[in-house]
């Protein structure tokens, strides 16, 4: 089974930059998309960023030209490296693994199969 799991989220004041991890286990060859969500309790979990499996990239407009998404795949890891951090990115941020295609927007969720248990990112004024 197919299994992600997020790392270096953290608290960071604003302005500063943060850069998470998710090490997937059991992906198999040909791969498909890979994104970063996020939510608050105040909001509904929305996307991030996403690699698609031609190696497009999708952003929130809200992250354009401060978040970077990339996809190692000799280590199965994914990453989103936050900078210029502000306080309304702060959120649990999740990474979601598609295992199949997918039609739908980059952002639609139920292309998403697999789902991680989510890294807490603060950012402070």
């Amino acid at each position: 089974a197919v299994e992600v799991m997020e790392s270096g989220g953290g608290s960071v004041q604003a302005g500063g930059s943060l850069r998470l991890a998710c090490t997937a286990t059991g992906l198999t060859y040909p791969r498909y998309a890979m994104g970063w969500f996020r939510q608050t309790p105040l909001k509904d979990r929305e996307g991030v960023a996403t690699i698609e499996s031609d190696g497009n990239t999708y952003y929130a407009d809200s992250v354009k030209g401060r978040f970077t998404i990339s996809l190692d795949n000799t280590k199965n890891t994914l990453y989103l490296q936050m900078n210029n951090l502000k306080f309304e990115d702060t959120a649990m941020y999740y990474c979601a693994a598609a295992t199949r295609p997918g039609d739908g927007a980059w952002s639609f969720q139920p292309k998403y199969a697999v789902w991680g248990q989510g890294t807490q990112v603060t950012v402070s004024t």
